[in-house]
């Protein structure tokens, strides 16, 4: 009985990790195929069959096989023997995980098996579900984008608002399940106020965040950010809300300046280098929505 009952968890969870894997392939010739100033899904972009960047050859379904054919055939192309960037595992691993992981922490975040036990509708669930499903393939699409072209597409950050918005409006349609009180930091986000207005919350989130970037901007005179990160900033404020946008940008500069430091000691970089900042913007997210809790709780009892 026990063994079925963990097959029948377990199960789900690796047949979402597979389908993952798919979207991860498919994210990869997204960015792979896409210039700057291009449609993001432009025909151009998601049409036609993959191909070695080295050689052109096109490739046979066994070679197209996510994370198990680059393994199979070492990190390298089978009729050039180029080597293959790590970018095309790590991209399918990272959507692999998103899609096993995030139903699971999302319906112990919001105690969706209580609300079952108390025969009430789970749909809000299922439509948040969604929304921060979208949310993690765009955050994984523009972090490489930006690594390899320094451009953060408008496109992503319209569609991160526009999941802001809606994830607003099922947290205030469904306010009586305790939505609106969702701050991934949980108990501690009490201590920041505005928790009575869902509105008011994430627009001043979006404030917030594009008041930091904009301050940055003016005060560097555009070499400190870019406008995409503001505009990435923004939205994710839509989607986030107060306090945890304040969380997810401090551990992004944190995390951006141990990197920035490392790369300058080790003379990769110098002080007048510039580095993609939107891959340790998404960072400081996804470490705020999983971690939040537990980063300020270890944060307090080091205060104390």
């Amino acid at each position: 009985m026990l063994n079925i009952l963990i097959i029948q968890s377990v199960l789900p969870s690796v047949f979402l990790f597979v389908f993952g894997l798919g979207i991860g392939s498919f994210l990869n010739v997204v960015v792979l195929r896409y210039q700057v100033n291009q449609r993001l899904f432009d025909f151009k972009i998601i049409g036609g069959r993959s191909y070695c960047p080295f050689c052109q050859k096109k490739l046979s379904w066994y070679e197209l096989i996510p994370l198990a054919s680059f393994l199979i055939q070492k990190g390298r192309c089978r009729s050039c023997g180029q080597k293959i960037s790590w970018q095309y595992p790590l991209v399918e691993l990272a959507t692999g995980l998103a899609f096993a992981f995030i139903p699971n922490y999302l319906y112990k975040f919001y105690g969706v098996a209580t609300t079952l036990l108390a025969n009430q509708t789970i749909a809000w669930y299922y439509l948040l579900l969604v929304i921060w499903i979208l949310a993690a393939l765009a955050l994984i699409l523009l972090s490489v984008i930006d690594f390899r072209l320094s451009i953060i597409p408008d496109q992503i950050n319209l569609f991160l608002g526009l999941l802001g918005i809606a994830s607003i409006f099922i947290k205030d349609l469904f306010d009586k399940f305790g939505l609106l009180e969702g701050s991934f930091l949980k108990n501690y986000a009490l201590f920041f106020g505005l928790r009575d207005n869902i509105w008011l919350n994430h627009l001043f989130a979006a404030f917030l965040a594009a008041a930091i970037f904009g301050a940055i901007i003016f005060l560097s005179r555009g070499r400190g950010m870019g406008m995409g990160d503001l505009k990435l900033g923004t939205a994710l404020g839509l989607l986030l809300g107060w306090p945890d946008i304040l969380l997810a940008l401090i551990l992004a500069f944190v995390i951006g300046g141990i990197f920035g430091a490392a790369l300058i000691l080790t003379r990769k970089k110098t002080m007048k280098s510039s580095i993609p900042f939107g891959p340790f913007i998404v960072a400081g997210v996804f470490l705020a929505i999983f971690f939040g809790h537990q980063i300020l709780e270890w944060y307090l009892h080091l205060l104390n």
